[in-house]
């Protein structure tokens, strides 16, 4: 029988693989392209630094979002729930380095996807209901961090495929 660890690391894994699936040839076309007015982009602020479109609370309803907005949100999720459940506890949503281009991006999503996977490899089974932060402050059980990863990659996933297929099918790209 497989252990706790060993079955979340094999879905951190597969749903990063699917996820990379979805991005496959992603262009920086693509990543920049706003499908509306008024969607959730990466851009550039006032001050020249690239950053992306966030709010607290999350807006209801949820704006709808570039692709470029959705690779770089997963990949800056794995680095803070990672910096905020196993690492230094430094980094906000307004701090960190928001990925302008795909190669940025899937270099962020690497360095994320390692980073979660050798947290769990350091995890025996009690250590996966050992309590750790969100990056908000809310104490999770370390297992629900992998698990909410996993259920990130596969969402935002389709998503992006769902959004691919709609450019090159109804846009001819």
């Amino acid at each position: 029988m497989t252990d706790g660890p060993e079955l979340l690391l094999r879905e951190t894994d597969e749903a990063y693989e699917i996820l990379l699936r979805c991005i496959g040839d992603l262009t920086d076309e693509e990543y920049a392209w706003e499908p509306g007015p008024d969607v959730w982009r990466v851009f550039r602020d006032e001050n020249g630094r690239w950053t992306h479109d966030y709010a607290e609370p999350d807006p209801e309803p949820s704006p709808f979002t570039t692709i470029g907005w959705r690779v770089a949100h997963v990949a800056t999720c794995k680095v803070m729930y990672h910096e905020w459940a196993f690492g230094p506890q430094r980094l906000t949503w307004l701090t960190i380095d928001t990925p302008h281009d795909v190669e940025g991006a899937v270099a962020m999503l690497r360095e994320g996807h390692e980073l979660l996977r050798a947290d769990l490899v350091a995890l025996d089974e009690p250590g996966l209901d050992a309590e750790v932060l969100t990056n908000w402050g809310e104490p999770w059980p370390a297992w629900q961090i992998f698990w909410t990863m996993i259920h990130h990659d596969l969402q935002h996933g389709g998503e992006i495929g769902a959004l691919r297929d709609y450019l090159r099918t109804s846009l001819g790209t």
